[in-house]
């Protein structure tokens, strides 16, 4: 049984399952546990089952991130402006007539 006080930004790992995790919220008020696992999933637990776990803290793993990340073909030039190659776009292209659009404007 886990005697560990849930700590908000601290690494655990459940020792039974070998599930690794963070705890991301605890509120004392509403006796819950909110944890993060490393593929991004989020759960919660009361508090009950928080002690009922057999959980050791651990220090952070390295790929700690990898949930949260862009994948590399995303990450590439995440930050630079895109520019299309024709500014027309393809939206100018189609006539209303194509569409069923009838223009209601008279001048």
């Amino acid at each position: 049984m886990a005697t560990i006080r849930p700590v908000v930004g601290n690494w655990y790992q459940e020792t039974e399952q070998g599930s690794i995790f963070e705890v991301v919220a605890y509120d004392e008020e509403e006796q819950t546990v909110e944890i993060q696992h490393l593929d991004g999933e989020v759960e919660e637990y009361d508090l009950d089952t928080w002690r009922e776990m057999t959980i050791t803290g651990i220090e952070p793993p390295e790929d700690w991130r990898s949930g949260f990340e862009l994948a590399q073909e995303d990450a590439e030039l995440a930050d630079e402006p895109r520019h299309p190659e024709d500014w027309s776009g393809a939206l100018n292209q189609i006539e209303p007539d194509d569409i069923g659009i009838e223009d209601d404007w008279v001048e």
